[in-house]
């Protein structure tokens, strides 16, 4: 696929458009162009650092999916992992995931993420961490601290997180059960008729979920 300089000028003008399916348009359609053009790839990683762009995920989202992404593009799909839309969010995690797997210091910016960010930057961590399926002690530190996190959805990412890992210790499984008490179930339950749909279904998961 060829195209000229004003194509490409308007396709990476989309990945500052308001509605979402303009934007994956044009990231679908950046990131071959990209693969084979080094200009590219010099073009959208300055784009990625310009100040005053509506937004910075989508340009990191077609970066990071070529080799070795930048520490610039990383840290961008990172802060992406706080959006607001649950569907953006999940998609820059699974491509963090992809990212992991080839470079080992992403975990550890995932695990300290899991005590540092927002709400849902802790969450997205957390889920990313377990589906990298980790058995180090770390990973295993960064679940069972979160268990105590002052916000009730992401206590109820980490009580999810840890129920796979077949190294959660005595210690953590009784922490995790006290945890999982009156108290905390009586969160989860106001917590699944909160007005944040995303709370809700998390909450209505994790009832479900300790019902088992």
């Amino acid at each position: 696929m060829t195209m000229d300089d004003s194509e490409i000028a308007a396709l990476i003008a989309d990945l500052d458009h308001h509605d979402k399916p303009t934007i994956r348009a044009a990231v679908d359609a950046l990131l071959p162009l990209a693969e084979q053009s080094p200009a590219l790839r010099a073009l959208l990683h300055e784009r990625l650092t310009r100040s005053g762009q509506q937004n910075y995920w989508p340009v990191a989202y077609v970066l990071g999916q070529l080799p070795s992404p930048s520490h610039a593009v990383v840290q961008t799909l990172l802060d992406a992992l706080a959006h607001r839309e649950p569907d953006i969010r999940w998609a820059v995690a699974l491509l963090l995931i992809r990212i992991a797997k080839q470079n080992v210091k992403l975990v550890s910016r995932l695990i300290d993420l899991s005590a540092t960010g927002t709400a849902n930057q802790k969450r997205m961590a957390l889920y990313c961490i377990r589906d990298l399926v980790l058995s180090d002690a770390a990973s295993l530190a960064a679940s069972v601290n979160a268990l105590s996190d002052v916000d009730p959805t992401v206590r109820v990412a980490a009580a999810i997180c840890l129920k796979p890992r077949a190294d959660l210790k005595d210690d953590g499984r009784n922490l995790l059960l006290r945890l999982v008490s009156e108290e905390f179930s009586a969160g989860l339950d106001a917590a699944s008729r909160s007005d944040d749909p995303q709370m809700k279904k998390a909450a209505l998961a994790a009832l479900s979920l300790l019902q088992k």
